[in-house]
């Protein structure tokens, strides 16, 4: 659900490279997973506290999961990993940050993933189709937080769950400015956004899932 065409014309991956160019922003573009080579950067994540964290709180039994904003790929590789059949939904074609930079890790891999062109809001996918929906990073992305979810609840098998990770929430609507104002990447190509948790965990209760835990204040799973 990353938007493609940024303010001033900026991309995505143009946003990524400036960062990857600036000396001292290196600690952050690690930090990011924007480093090469791909596989690294994904095999760094794979061994990250965050994604053992992840591993946790994933369904016991393992089946097909739907990688939602799938980036670069990087939670696609962790959970292919694990062990799932990985659909990674991704609207950017990028070498860099999208669908073919997804496709190179799977072919120097031999992993289960297979990338494919769409947003959250409209999954080009049937009904009752995954065991498990993963987003990270991804919701705050929404343009319309509801439709995003309803096709969530649609796309998941009966019993099937959710799980979204670090989301960007802010205590009041007034904070929103200061915090795309701080944030190292907006400013050049303006997709970044933060809800309230209450706008979140409506959405999520309105779609039809039930909230099963809230870790903490960016990390949900609902089934």
């Amino acid at each position: 659900v990353k938007f493609l065409k940024m303010k001033d014309n900026i991309t995505w991956e143009q946003a990524v490279l400036w960062l990857r160019s600036q000396p001292e922003q290196q600690e952050l573009v690690r930090a990011c997973y924007y480093n090469d080579p791909l596989l690294e950067a994904a095999g760094r994540y794979q061994a990250s506290e965050e994604w053992r964290a992840v591993l946790e709180i994933l369904p016991p039994k393992i089946g097909h999961a739907l990688d939602l904003g799938a980036g670069r790929g990087i939670s696609s590789y962790s959970l292919a990993k694990a062990g799932w059949q990985v659909t990674a939904l991704e609207p950017d074609p990028s070498p860099i940050v999208g669908r073919d930079a997804i496709r190179l890790l799977a072919e120097q891999t031999n992993l289960p993933i297979h990338s494919l062109e769409g947003y959250a809001e409209k999954i080009p996918c049937a009904d009752s189709q995954f065991d498990l929906v993963y987003g990270r990073q991804v919701m705050h992305h929404a343009q319309n937080l509801q439709t995003m979810c309803t096709e969530i609840a649609r796309t998941l098998k009966p019993g099937g769950t959710f799980l979204a990770t670090r989301e960007h929430v802010i205590s009041k609507k007034e904070d929103l400015q200061i915090f795309l104002d701080n944030h190292p990447l907006h400013h050049l190509y303006g997709g970044e956004n933060a809800y309230l948790l209450d706008e979140y965990l409506y959405a999520i209760r309105a779609s039809g899932l039930h909230i099963k835990k809230v870790f903490g204040p960016y990390d949900t799973a609902i089934n």
